[in-house]
């Protein structure tokens, strides 16, 4: 039985999920947050073992074969998983811990850790994210336009979700998230 407490955060891409949690971890510093696994590029201003840890796809295959990944999902052409150790570690040492999640793994970690609470972060809009995901630069047309499509598909599982925050300002997502973990 673990001490601490875990909580899933999830959202498509482009809603703020990143911008959220570090709002949140700047007004309850004693929440971790999970650094998820990932074989996609670093973006410009990423940093290894901050933002994500980035490694192979063979090196991350191999922790997969060692049990070393609680859940791992593939978005694109990227695999995104969760290391086990460390997220043990801070559950029993008490502390809240938040795993930011594709929604594809929410439902492996809910059945094994039962008590997980899961919070989804949503868009404002449809049209909305699509301006976020445009602004940033990153996909040519047909990537945005598979994102929106997996998006539109990971907003219907929200329902899956014990809670649903909207992102219309940082600072009011921020605050629902840490009323939610009774932090505020």
């Amino acid at each position: 039985m673990h001490k601490g407490r875990l909580v899933l955060f999830s959202g498509p891409s482009g809603v703020g999920k990143d911008t959220i949690l570090d709002a949140v971890a700047e007004k309850a510093p004693e929440i971790q947050k999970s650094i998820s696994l990932t074989t996609r590029e670093r973006r410009d201003g990423e940093q290894d073992g901050v933002d994500y840890y980035f490694t192979t796809k063979e090196k991350f295959l191999d922790m997969i074969e060692n049990n070393e990944i609680l859940e791992y999902a593939q978005y694109g052409p990227n695999l995104y998983g969760t290391p086990k150790k460390p997220v043990d570690l801070w559950l029993e040492d008490g502390k809240t811990v938040i795993l930011k999640i594709e929604v594809q793994g929410a439902a492996k970690i809910k059945a094994l850790y039962p008590n997980t609470l899961s919070i989804f972060l949503m868009p404002p809009s449809m049209e909305e994210l699509e301006g976020r995901l445009r602004n940033r630069g990153t996909e040519d047309e047909n990537a945005l336009n598979e994102r929106l499509q997996i998006a539109r598909n990971e907003i219907e599982k929200s329902k899956d979700y014990d809670h649903v925050v909207v992102n219309e300002t940082v600072d009011e997502a921020a605050n629902q998230v840490l009323e939610l973990l009774q932090m505020k």
